[in-house]
């Protein structure tokens, strides 16, 4: 059985050494384009690799993929998190989980598990040819593949797995052998906040914000980190994430409210009443509620038209409406992107209708096989793009050997 596997990346690797592992007889080729392999893998989590997310439960392992989570909950049932994790480690790669549920390398350093791959693929007889790649992809049916490569040679398989990311030479070989693409677009970025009342208080975080893009229902909450160019921060990826084709569409030209407190309108009034009786000499700008920061609550005391030195007891009913707005719907506008393009994430890629995930072979075309962000599927930030990766590859590869 001769499988090649084109894409020397998380899903590639994984995808050829499951396979080879699997099916010993098999003759597995991983085929990169760039010089070097695992590129991803590299700089993921500021180059400490986040390779997964302790969430053991596929049910809610799958709440966080804004596209793609039906199709993924049956893999998960197959490997999840807790098979990754057991995975490397097997293979003497320890791992750490982080308070927030983020799986690292041990040593901090993603050098670790590009070692564990790169060492687990030659340990199986995975081969390995980087400078190489498919001009063409011909096939008569079901098998064999014939790929022409860029070294002028013509190679033959039986399976190939598409593992290519997002990028589109991956979706045109998926185009030619008769798949539809989803238009890819980018996902995880920041917004630009053209608010310079807002920049001015670049540096500041608030933890318990609650996000909504106006006129849909797309809401996010975390901490929110105000930065020079507009709004960054966990709450702002993950809305980007499941908002990623309405700001598209939009050309990243949208409306957000945000809710500073993460409370209920009422609720938040009715504190603000409360201290408002209960320390009625003390002035509103001195001491800041809601846990938030003294120069944001600054900044939203004046937004609600408190201005100078003011006591609790002089707030009227109308100013303590409008700082109740400020708080928990204060309105801005979002024009873009962040000016430095750190997405690298995408959603879009091959129709999931299109690939049975069992197997993760594709319907349209026997033999041909897919895993990781080929496909328009994507997780948002803590590791949930790499167990797409993994999970997708593992089934994929144990499959591509079976006659």
């Amino acid at each position: 059985m001769r499988v090649v596997v084109i894409g020397g990346g998380a899903a590639g690797f994984f995808g050829a050494i499951s396979c080879a592992e699997a099916h010993p007889n098999a003759q597995v080729t991983i085929l990169e384009k760039d010089a070097h392999v695992l590129a991803k893998v590299r700089i993921s989590g500021g180059g400490r690799c986040n390779l997964t997310h302790a969430c053991f439960d596929p049910k809610l392992l799958v709440k966080n993929y804004p596209r793609g989570n039906q199709a993924l909950l049956g893999p998960f049932h197959a490997f999840q998190p807790k098979d990754t994790i057991a995975w490397f480690e097997k293979r003497g790669t320890p791992l750490k989980t982080e308070p927030d549920g983020r799986v690292f390398p041990a040593t901090d350093t993603s050098f670790s598990i590009v070692t564990a791959l790169k060492e687990a693929a030659r340990q199986a007889g995975v081969r390995l040819r980087t400078n190489a790649w498919p001009t063409s992809i011909k096939t008569a049916g079901p098998g064999p593949f014939t790929l022409a490569l860029n070294t002028g040679e013509s190679i033959d398989c039986d399976r190939l797995l598409l593992a290519t990311g997002s990028a589109a030479d991956g979706h045109s070989y998926a185009a030619a052998l008769g798949h539809a693409i989803v238009k890819p677009v980018p996902s995880l970025f920041t917004f630009t906040v053209p608010d310079e009342r807002l920049r001015r208080l670049a540096g500041i975080a608030a933890q318990n914000v609650s996000l909504r893009i106006v006129d849909t229902p797309i809401t996010q909450s975390g901490a929110v980190l105000i930065t020079h160019w507009g709004l960054s921060g966990p709450a702002v990826l993950k809305l980007s994430a499941w908002g990623a084709r309405f700001l598209n569409e939009r050309n990243y030209n949208a409306a957000i409210e945000i809710n500073w407190i993460g409370m209920d309108p009422k609720d938040a009034l009715q504190e603000l009443l409360n201290t408002k009786a209960a320390h009625p000499k003390k002035t509103v700008e001195v001491h800041a509620l809601f846990s938030l920061p003294h120069r944001l609550w600054d900044h939203l005391v004046r937004a609600a038209g408190v201005e100078g030195p003011h006591r609790w007891a002089d707030v009227s009913k109308i100013q303590m409406a409008q700082l109740t707005r400020a708080l928990t719907a204060n309105l801005t506008r979002i024009r873009g992107k962040s000016p430095f393009k750190e997405e690298f994430v995408t959603c879009g890629g091959v129709c999931l209708d299109e690939v049975n995930f069992k197997t993760m072979e594709s319907r349209k075309h026997p033999g041909l096989y897919f895993a990781g962000e080929i496909l328009d599927v994507d997780g948002l930030t803590g590791g949930f793009n790499f167990q797409n990766a993994w999970t997708t590859a593992w089934l994929a590869g144990r499959a591509m050997g079976q006659h």
